[in-house]
């Protein structure tokens, strides 16, 4: 008898890429190669596409950077944060074979002859191939102040004319919208915008590509989607670390810039844009573009900024020897954004960020509204929970019967935790996620010029405004280290309409004898 073969469900055919996927003949480039971004995220993540099967056949990693190295310290650099905790020796044997196919080049990022050099590099190493199409991908692991020259320098220098060309480019992508604007006109006058990634390593999370799923399969969700069921939405980022010494850099960009007007804003687009018409990039950035022009620029009155001080042993920022004494930069941030369209009018949106907190944790936090009261008294809502790190999970808490003789409602909890209910499934990291994404030519994950456009018009007023371009800078908020944020915390999203759970909810377990 012949056997069946079952049809797998929930194929997403319009998500299959159009794009030209690099399978063979492939070189990629990491620019900053010996700084902390190439060694601590994107060489780890080479090396799991390398160690799954998800690179092109005989690729090739050229490192590339202005510090001078050979190879035993270059090799020494970008696998010194690959995890092997268990010394599994089948791991460490995939890491002697990865350094293989990786070399490494020094030169400067602002001169025509260092990239001559590595043009000549790479024309060494691709003189191997059996065909001669080429396909190379640049990656920028490097500070925005020299993306326009690496990017202009490889577009004369190292750009193949036989093949096809891709460049990933990290944030930030500007400190306001005018600079924003100059960066992307500089970048266009050497890269096309389908030859451009800009890497947003939020929109690689795994519960953050689920968010489409979870919308746009499921009628249930759809159904209570909008501002008739919901009644505020919070997006919180939450770090329990400070600065440690490097806030030279984030006094320069602050919390707003670093965490709010990227990640946490991309996580809002795709929370509430429209059905696209397919799953295709375009057709998903189109949406996302599309609400985030409904959002009106952030008001004063609809911020909250806080700066952590010393508190159970820990410094506060201003203790950090890299930070100016007399800084008002912002290490907490809760604004209140707005959307103007049908499906959302009236419902507060609250993103959240801050250092120094009191745990790890970034989540939406989706209340809905009160149940009609008649029949119950004080009923807890209903809210629908996303963690997106750590630990992933989707939960729905509502209200059910206590087990028991008693009738009386308690608020519980619907849990779809991952590392429990998928035992078997390893969850790839952002970056992992993202740079097989433009190995496909997959830009849905990746960032458009006009998203970023609108985006910046969204919180540029408010960060003239912080930088004191508009008057005195406003004072931070004094909150301490290891706290949930500023103390105007809690009336700040209590005026928008959110209602904490009832004393006796607790998650994950209920214990009945405390009730």
């Amino acid at each position: 008898m012949a056997s069946m073969t079952r049809t797998r469900s929930g194929t997403i055919p319009s998500m299959e890429t159009s794009g030209h996927q690099f399978r063979d003949n492939t070189l990629i480039v990491v620019f900053g190669a010996s700084g902390d971004l190439a060694k601590k995220k994107t060489y780890p993540a080479l090396f799991g596409l390398y160690s799954n099967g998800y690179l092109p056949k005989d690729v090739h990693i050229v490192g590339y950077a202005r510090t001078k190295m050979d190879d035993e310290e270059y090799h020494k650099r970008t696998t010194g944060y690959i995890k092997n905790p268990n010394n599994d020796p089948e791991v460490a044997a995939k890491i002697e074979e990865f350094k293989k196919l990786s070399s490494y080049v020094s030169g400067n990022y602002d001169d025509s002859p260092s990239f001559q050099n590595l043009a000549r590099h790479i024309e060494a190493i691709e003189k191997s191939y059996q065909s001669r199409g080429v396909n190379r991908l640049f990656y920028l692991a490097l500070p925005p102040s020299v993306f326009v020259p690496v990017a202009k320098h490889v577009k004369e220098c190292c750009y193949a004319t036989n093949g096809t060309n891709r460049i990933i480019v990290e944030k930030p992508f500007g400190k306001d919208l005018d600079s924003c604007r100059e960066l992307l006109s500089s970048l266009k006058q050497s890269w096309k915008e389908d030859e451009t990634y800009r890497i947003d390593h939020y929109l690689g999370k795994e519960m953050v590509k689920n968010l489409l799923v979870l919308r746009f399969a499921n009628v249930a969700m759809g159904a209570a989607w909008d501002k008739h069921s919901i009644s505020n939405v919070q997006i919180s980022f939450k770090e329990p670390f400070g600065t440690e010494g490097r806030g030279g850099y984030f006094d320069e960009f602050g919390i707003i810039r670093d965490i709010l007007q990227n990640h946490l804003l991309q996580v809002l687009s795709i929370l509430t844009m429209e059905r696209p018409v397919s799953f295709a990039s375009e057709d998903i950035r189109d949406e996302k573009v599309k609400v985030l022009r409904a959002i009106p620029p952030i008001k004063r009155e609809d911020v909250l900024l806080g700066q952590y001080v010393g508190a159970n042993g820990k410094p506060g920022y201003l203790d950090d020897d890299t930070v100016p004494k007399d800084s008002v930069c912002p290490t907490f941030a809760a604004t209140t954004l707005w959307i103007n369209n049908e499906r959302w009018e009236g419902v507060p949106f609250i993103l959240k960020a801050g250092k120094a907190l009191n745990e790890a944790k970034v989540e939406i936090r989706m209340q809905f509204k009160d149940v009609t009261q008649g029949i119950f008294k004080d009923i807890s809502r209903n809210e629908l929970v996303i963690r997106i790190q750590p630990s992933e999970a989707v939960y729905l808490k509502l209200n059910a019967k206590t087990p028991g003789y008693a009738f009386r409602a308690i608020p519980t909890e619907m849990d779809l935790t991952y590392k429990r209910r998928f035992t078997d499934t390893k969850i790839p990291e952002a970056y992992e996620a993202l740079i097989l994404d433009a190995i496909k030519g997959d830009h849905s994950n990746f960032v458009r010029d006009d998203e970023l456009d609108v985006a910046w018009k969204i919180f540029t007023p408010i960060l003239h405004w912080i930088d004191g371009k508009q008057g005195p800078r406003p004072k931070p908020s004094p909150y301490p280290y290891g706290s949930r944020g500023p103390k105007e915390l809690d009336g700040f999203i209590e005026k928008l309409g959110y209602r904490r759970a009832a004393e006796e909810y607790s998650w994950p377990t209920t214990n009945m004898s405390n009730l």
